[in-house]
């Protein structure tokens, strides 16, 4: 079955987080997967297992509390968020074979820009030289999976500062164009959404 993927654009992440819900609690069995490219406005947001205590000094950007996995992370304009509405029990995967498909994706799409990446077994996401470029939070409902991933690719990256990036002290963080490639925003997220559905389809 053919994955709908849908061009959001900017959106409040309230909004967006909503109607994943929506859409999730609504669909059957036959209905389509679909990917949304988003960007939010500045926000951090908290997974279920979210502590305060990993915010910092976050100033005035608001924060929101999320029923995704994980636990803090920041996201703004520039950065790459695809969030992926599949229904996993249709496409005979698990959350964890989920996470490596999605952590593999960012991973793909990095070495085809000449860059070594990798992922870590105890700490979901992508890695570039030990610094964070990639996250993940899923969230599973009736076998459909909703949230999804964030990839830095060129943006303000000085709120991460104020806050323990997915609750790791010291965690640094990186993004696409501090390694030197420059591609619009949207034109990523469509390549790295299609390795998503090659390797959904595989």
């Amino acid at each position: 079955m053919p994955v709908t993927v849908r061009h959001l654009g900017l959106q409040d992440y309230q909004t967006v987080w909503q109607a994943m819900q929506d859409f999730t609690l609504q669909r059957h069995d036959d209905t389509p997967d679909e990917l949304w490219i988003v960007e939010h406005p500045a926000v951090y947001t908290l997974g279920l297992n979210g502590k305060r205590e990993h915010l910092l000094n976050i100033g005035d950007i608001p924060v929101i509390h999320s029923d995704r996995g994980g636990q803090v992370t920041y996201h703004a304009q520039g950065q790459v968020i695809i969030y992926t509405l599949l229904d996993i029990k249709r496409l005979n995967i698990n959350i964890r074979q989920l996470v490596s498909l999605l952590e593999q994706a960012m991973i793909d799409t990095l070495a085809f820009y000449g860059i070594v990446a990798i992922a870590k077994a105890d700490a979901p996401g992508v890695y570039v030289q030990g610094k964070k470029i990639g996250s993940i939070g899923i969230r599973i409902k009736n076998s459909c999976s909703y949230h999804g991933l964030s990839f830095n690719n060129a943006m303000d990256l000085t709120p991460f500062n104020f806050i323990n990036p997915c609750g790791y002290k010291d965690l640094k963080v990186t993004q696409l164009a501090d390694l030197g490639v420059i591609i619009n925003t949207t034109e990523l997220a469509s390549f790295m959404s299609q390795a998503i559905i090659t390797a959904l389809d595989t």
